[in-house]
């Protein structure tokens, strides 16, 4: 472990930001409180200026790196080449955290724009568990594994989602990464009992928490259905999610994600406090007031 991941391995559970470009050059002037940022390495991979505005940030806080492209749930494996650009990057920015997603977004060689959900099946836990076990052991790292958001439930999941996570994490030794909007966005669309899993997983896994906001979109004959777009400010029913969370996993640091209508770096800043707040007041048993100031 370098002297910078020992300094960043005790760090309060403070709630940090995704960085995202438009906010990339006040970040790196300085223009920033937030404790620490998460990053997706896919957007640095590539070096340039980004790549060195990244390296220039990660000097003064801590930085996460939060995949999107590795496809832990394919049956067609790992694209090595993809991981070991991931490698490179992880070696120079020496982030405090490495997230992926439990999903899957290639097959045959094509690459799909989205995080597709898997089927909680034996089968799938089997694929999903070889290739975060080989993803681990090239970046040498534990990989924290995020909950999606699902819009429909397969019909052979044999298993919850919380149990097929639990088994991931006993057969690889990974770690979790808790978003509550998605485990909010999955019971309003699927039915899931989002208290059910917080109990189900694992708490010592628990190694982080995200926070955003969804999209409520009508459908035909009546209702609507959540979309996770990061787009909004975190709604209400997730501040309250994110209370029993963080009773469960006081020690996870937690994070702020905004992607689409991307506000104000004061905007995110403020959301970042409101957070903070959230976790105060449950720490201590106090009803809490999570209203951005």
């Amino acid at each position: 472990m370098t002297l910078l991941q020992t300094r960043y391995r005790c760090l309060p559970p403070l709630t940090g930001i995704g960085l995202r470009a438009p906010h990339l050059e006040e970040v790196v002037a300085g223009r920033s409180s937030a404790p620490w940022v998460e990053v997706h390495p896919e957007n640095y991979m590539g070096g340039g200026s980004a790549a060195a505005a990244l390296l220039s940030i990660r000097r003064d806080r801590p930085v996460s790196l939060h995949g999107v492209g590795l496809s832990l749930g394919s049956a067609d494996g790992i694209d090595q080449r993809h991981l070991a650009r991931v490698k490179s990057l992880m070696l120079r920015v020496e982030p405090f955290l490495v997230s992926e997603h439990l999903s899957w977004s290639s097959a045959g060689g094509a690459y799909l724009n989205d995080l597709l959900p898997l089927p909680y099946t034996e089968e799938a836990l089997r694929i999903t568990a070889r290739n975060v076990a080989r993803v681990q052991e090239a970046l040498g790292r534990r990989l924290l594994i995020e909950n999606p958001s699902r819009y429909l439930s397969w019909r052979h999941s044999a298993m919850p989602e919380a149990e097929f996570l639990a088994e991931l994490v006993r057969a690889t030794g990974c770690g979790i990464l808790c978003d509550v909007n998605n485990l909010h966005v999955t019971q309003h669309n699927c039915g899931a009992d989002p208290l059910r899993w917080l109990d189900a997983v694992p708490a010592d896994a628990v190694g982080e928490i995200h926070l955003a906001g969804h999209a409520r979109n009508p459908i035909d004959g009546g209702g609507e259905i959540l979309i996770d777009d990061h787009g909004d400010h975190v709604a209400e029913p997730v501040w309250e999610l994110f209370a029993e969370a963080v009773r469960r996993f006081p020690h996870a640091p937690a994070l702020i994600e905004w992607d689409s209508n991307i506000p104000a770096l004061s905007v995110l800043a403020a959301e970042a406090r409101a957070a903070d707040r959230v976790r105060s007041a449950s720490a201590i048993g106090v009803s809490f007031d999570a209203q951005v100031a």
